[in-house]
């Protein structure tokens, strides 16, 4: 009986090394080509329909395996889009440069249909990610005009959109601002919102009901440099979340790249220092992995963490720009002139 039970401990722990080392393998299941476009803004409806916006005033949706697209200009100029969201009635495209412009589209209605909701002039005007809360409200994040963030409101799902004044924000520092690298800029649960910074100063602005409250928190990520800081974040829930850039202009640096928090953003903790990723632009908790499991996409791959992120692994060395999931299986990605759908095994 004893040599049994002894056999068998030895033949379940020789098991278990094999089973930690199982490989994840990432499939490609659809394909779309989009010549001429370059799609940092993407919106996971369901695992059959993704909506986009991109350069040169283009968007539109697939919809079982299949292209619609279109394209809005403004007194004769095409506006870059960097940002979408969805409230779960309405489509919300943000373009970058002067003027900002905000449309708010009816999905159900063919694609050409628009209504202009927002716009704004102002020779720094730069909006970088847009999400909505909830059904009712929304926030827009862009770079500083005068001496805070530019930080739009909405209450009434999307119809109007105001700016938040900045004595109603912390100050920025000279040289802080963001980067409109995958929509990732902002994240948000139940009434909190989170924004992450780059440039001279690599920080997160955390607001609490809907914006009425405004608090900010330094983070140990690369910072100083023009095109260094904070690039992307995601929240597993209103405690756990994860932080990750780099220097776009030294993409295989990863001394500085990676933090997490577990206070809700209060304080920030670096990860896998010196080790890949260096530079990355989206990144995503894997849904239904308790927030364990997490992918992250840059022009440089896709990396996997299955130890909320205490380690990588690079697995595959495509590059993207964006990443939505839309379960724990069914992953969009998106990156110049492409847009994938992949299963994960």
């Amino acid at each position: 009986m004893k040599k049994s039970i002894l056999f068998t401990a030895l033949f379940l722990c020789i098991l278990s090394p094999l089973k930690a080392q199982k490989t994840t393998t990432l499939n490609v299941t659809a394909t779309f080509d989009l010549p001429g476009i370059s799609i940092r803004a993407i919106e996971s409806i369901d695992e059959s329909t993704l909506w986009f916006a991109g350069s040169n005033g283009r968007y539109g949706k697939i919809i079982n395996e299949q292209i619609q697209i279109d394209s809005i200009s403004h007194q004769g100029v095409y506006p870059q889009f960097r940002s979408i969201a969805y409230n779960g009635e309405f489509i919300f495209l943000l373009s970058i440069e002067n003027p900002a412009l905000l449309y708010r589209i009816d999905p159900n209605e063919p694609l050409g249909s628009f209504e202009l909701v927002y716009e704004e002039s102002h020779e720094k005007v730069f909006y970088d990610s847009l999400k909505f809360y909830d059904k009712k409200h929304g926030i827009a994040m862009g770079d500083p005009t005068d001496n805070c963030l530019s930080v739009l409101l909405t209450k009434d799902a999307g119809k109007t959109w105001q700016k938040v004044p900045c004595d109603k924000l912390p100050p920025v520092i000279e040289g802080e601002a963001a980067f409109a690298a995958s929509n990732s800029n902002i994240s948000t649960i139940g009434d909190t919102a989170w924004i992450v910074t780059g440039g001279k100063a690599a920080r997160v602005f955390k607001s609490d009901q809907y914006g009425a409250s405004w608090d900010v928190f330094k983070t140990p990520v690369i910072q100083g440099g023009k095109m260094t800081g904070i690039f992307t974040s995601a929240f597993y829930n209103g405690q756990k979340g994860i932080i990750m850039g780099g220097n776009w202009e030294d993409k295989h640096n990863s001394e500085a790249t990676k933090a997490v928090t577990k206070d809700g953003g209060r304080t920030w903790s670096l990860i896998a220092k010196n080790e890949l990723p260096g530079y990355i632009s989206s990144v995503q908790y894997i849904p239904e992995t308790k927030g364990k499991q997490i992918m992250a996409v840059s022009t440089e791959g896709i990396y996997l963490s299955k130890d909320a992120g205490s380690s990588w692994t690079k697995v595959k060395n495509d590059g993207f720009y964006s990443l939505e999931f839309v379960d724990e299986k069914t992953a969009w990605l998106s990156t110049h002139e492409q847009i994938i759908k992949i299963k994960i095994d």
